[in-house]
């Protein structure tokens, strides 16, 4: 499994920025208040920020050695997916949140205070996330070992006699 790209996070912040600012641009033009996301939003945020790196640090204990026991392949790819995801998810509800404090700072009123904190809120609970996700996938790298090559290719390494003789 690849590790998150930082080209798809920025990317997935980019694409939130413009859906939150065209979010609050269409709900302003038809004549409704703009969206202010609730104070469980962020809370929730760093809650699985929290979740995800406690799934991995037991992964990385096994895999240092600072802690006996086996690991689990589906365990670890399950975690690593999870991590995935929620930076990815981080990445886009941080952008969404930034096209909302986009759209209000642009306006000749000033936002509530209210407004402005659970947006702000929302942006550091998934930077929170994203940065707790891609430690966690970290945690959760397994080094190659030695005899590893890579899948697809018919020369398994040097000293290595093919079993398909």
């Amino acid at each position: 499994m690849r590790r998150t790209s930082p080209a798809v996070l920025v990317l997935c912040a980019v694409l939130g920025a413009g859906v939150g600012f065209l979010i609050d641009q269409l709900l302003t033009t038809a004549g409704a208040a703009t969206f202010t996301p609730g104070i469980a939003l962020p809370v929730v945020l760093a809650l699985v920020g929290v979740v995800v790196l406690a799934l991995a640090i037991p992964i990385r204990r096994v895999t240092s050695g600072r802690s006996e026991g086996r690991i689990d392949p589906f365990r670890a790819v399950r975690v690593v997916a999870l991590a995935k995801a929620g930076s990815i998810l981080g990445s886009i509800v941080g952008g969404i949140a930034i096209g909302f404090i986009v759209f209000l700072t642009t306006r000749p009123v000033v936002p509530s205070v209210a407004s402005m904190t659970t947006i702000i809120a929302t942006i550091a609970a998934s930077v929170w996330l994203v940065v707790a996700a891609l430690i966690a996938e970290h945690l959760c790298t397994i080094r190659k070992d030695d005899d590893d090559h890579e899948p697809g290719t018919d020369d398994p390494g040097p000293g290595v006699t093919p079993s398909h003789h």
